[in-house]
């Protein structure tokens, strides 16, 4: 790898997901590899990418860490020589569910674990009813890591929602978010493009959005259109609803322009509010 890796290509995922861990973990493996391939050097899966996204589901797909899940990403990142933020799978820690997102380094070791934060608990009548704190525990901290000068910020889904968090992250000098994410086909078609370039012009950064594919015959039916968004907001790529890889270039220089154009961080009035943080991973 470079010394100084200016430009990255992201390979984000959109896997369809069947009820079988073990093909679920093929079929990622298939892809990540297409995608190495393709000449990505970060890829990124969606979302409950091992097990359907069912409170149902949760207890009976979660593993430990290290466990077969974590092995099988931490080896398809050394086989593909690639860095892999390994979607999310049910962990089972302390006698409690998790949310959990893995990022493994191209030498296959662990860079950063992430835990979903906010937990997706919604009530819209007539449309869509779903707690995942019926099974979940929420997680305690942000997580970021670095791939040479470029870092990184995890969020998992409903994270997206809160701007406070993704505020965070770049006040820790972050270029990068990544959501890996599920929403669903009301929540999907209203706010899912809107936030990720919500969340990207608010900190002048670069947002990837990973979704499952869309299966309409589960309980649960992803909207998909897993995205890109530039510092700019604009979107970079992004794809409609079925199983594929989307492909796309980020530049630290464009993050760095954006921010000396348009001068927020150094224009916010610290004398009248300001954030603090406490829990990083």
């Amino acid at each position: 790898m470079a010394v100084y890796l200016r430009r990255m290509k992201l390979a984000l995922i959109q896997l369809a997901v069947s009820r079988n861990k073990e093909k679920n973990l093929e079929r990622a493996c298939i892809f990540i590899k297409e995608a190495a391939k393709n000449g990505a050097n970060l890829v990124c899966l969606p979302e409950c990418f091992n097990s359907p996204y069912s409170v149902k589901y949760f207890n009976q797909y979660a593993e430990t860490i290290p466990g077969t899940t974590s092995n099988v990403l931490s080896e398809s990142a050394k086989e593909n020589k690639i860095h892999l933020i390994g979607g999310t799978f049910p962990e089972r820690y302390d006698g409690k569910l998790f949310n959990t997102c893995l990022a493994f380094g191209p030498n296959g070791e662990l860079l950063a674990k992430h835990r979903k934060v906010h937990l997706f608990d919604i009530d819209i009548p007539g449309k869509i009813t779903f707690k995942e704190s019926d099974a979940l525990a929420p997680g305690d901290s942000f997580t970021m890591f670095e791939i040479e000068k470029w870092k990184i910020g995890l969020g998992i889904c409903y994270d997206i929602r809160f701007p406070l968090m993704a505020n965070i992250y770049a006040e820790k000098g972050c270029q990068l978010l990544v959501y890996p994410g599920a929403f669903n086909m009301t929540t999907g078609p209203a706010h899912w493009e809107l936030l990720q370039r919500a969340r990207a012009v608010d900190n002048q950064l670069y947002v990837a959005t990973v979704s499952p594919a869309r299966d309409e015959t589960s309980s649960y039916s992803a909207w998909g259109h897993s995205s890109l968004i530039s510092p700019w907001g604009s979107v970079i790529a992004t794809t409609e609803e079925k199983e594929g890889i989307v492909y796309g270039e980020i530049d630290l220089l464009q993050v760095t322009e954006t921010r000396e154009q348009i001068p927020i961080r150094q224009q916010q009035r610290k004398d009248l509010y300001h954030i603090e943080f406490t829990a990083f991973n």
